[in-house]
């Protein structure tokens, strides 16, 4: 696929899951981020302790907002992004409630000062995603720079991509410059990439997962070893 019909085609596939998104009412959106809340502490209990990065939500994406507050419970850091200039790396400030905000690109809110962090964990939100574990974002690119940028630095955090079941799609045509997620979580269970695809940790009948799960940055068994799935609800 050639640049511009790729262009194009991001942009058509990007507005459609976005709508689907925004059809969906505050109940659904309640049940679906206590799902993925659930999938994330019980599989990712490495998340306390460290310094978390996450998203203000916008548009009906997951809220990871609770999620951090129970985190910093526990010992984390949470940190958000801040776009410093286009076409160039994110950085990341510590944020916690009560910190002063501004609006940046798009109307999203950022710590309008603070400790500039590297995150150990990052939870990216996604538009779509697909099976090799490629996400799609809106299209400025920012956190395949980011994340390629300091992984350059050898400081690449563990990227968690966080989506619900139905922005997953059978590709994004992925380009040399788009960056992989490490796992994905949506309100089904964990996904890890391995050997260049997602795999599903099923939630029955499966295998305890051998050592290795985690990238270099994550120094440990980041996901929980007896994790496979969907809660029990």
């Amino acid at each position: 696929m050639d640049p511009e019909h790729l262009k194009r085609w991001r942009s058509a596939e990007r507005k459609r899951l976005l709508a689907a998104r925004l059809a969906l009412d505050a109940v659904a959106l309640e049940g679906l981020r206590n799902a993925i809340d659930t999938h994330l502490e019980r599989a990712f209990p490495g998340l306390s302790g460290r310094v978390v990065a996450f998203c203000w939500p916008i548009q009906n994406e997951y809220d990871a907002r609770h999620l951090a507050r129970r985190l910093r419970a526990r010992g984390a850091r949470t940190a958000l992004p801040v776009v410093v200039a286009p076409r160039t790396p994110l950085a990341f400030r510590l944020w916690i409630p009560g910190d002063l905000l501004a609006q940046g690109a798009l109307g999203i809110p950022y710590p309008a000062a603070g400790e500039i962090v590297v995150p150990g964990i990052a939870l990216v939100p996604m538009n779509g995603f697909d099976a090799l574990g490629y996400r799609l974002g809106y299209g400025g690119g920012f956190f395949d720079r980011t994340l390629a940028a300091l992984a350059a630095q050898g400081n690449k955090p563990v990227a968690i991509g966080v989506a619900y079941e139905a922005a997953r799609i059978v590709t994004i045509h992925p380009q040399d410059y788009d960056v992989p997620m490490d796992y994905v979580v949506t309100e089904r269970g964990v996904y890890e990439r391995r050997d260049g695809k997602l795999e599903f940790l099923a939630a029955s009948g499966a295998t305890a997962p051998a050592s290795g799960y985690s990238s270099p940055a994550c120094e440990a068994h980041l996901i929980a070893s007896d994790y496979f799935g969907k809660p029990d609800r």
